[in-house]
């Protein structure tokens, strides 16, 4: 089961993690006040964690509740907490700092919602 700061936000339908790009975060010299062509290392890039999937309730306010645990669970500033992935790989320090609905409520037998959400860990 996945969850984020204790809660189990995604695990009404299917869903998936994946990682984001590793590697070091790189700036073009102009954004760091040079005038030579080219850009300059400034460290680790942050790591981010992306779900995808689905929510699903049995009725229109049960999804209605399922989004709004999620939203709620975006901060300003972010605040990091524990992220578990459906396999239970552990990721410590992360930030929900983005979530998505994508397309229509879809409506049937149930309730449905596509989803992205973005977590990140700040300065690695």
């Amino acid at each position: 089961m996945s969850s984020y700061k204790g809660e189990d936000l995604f695990g009404s339908g299917p869903h998936r993690f994946r990682s984001g790009w590793f590697g070091e975060t790189v700036v073009p010299n102009m954004a760091i006040g040079r005038i030579d062509s080219g850009s300059t290392p400034i460290g680790p890039a942050e790591s981010d964690i992306f779900v995808e999937g689905r929510l699903v309730g049995t009725t229109w306010a049960q999804l209605k509740s399922r989004l709004d645990a999620i939203t709620g669970s975006l901060d300003s500033p972010p605040t990091p907490g524990t992220l578990i992935d459906g396999r239970g790989v552990v990721h410590q320090n992360m930030s929900l700092i983005r979530f998505e609905p994508v397309g229509r409520v879809d409506a049937g037998r149930v309730y449905s919602q596509a989803f992205f959400a973005v977590f990140r860990r700040f300065g690695v």
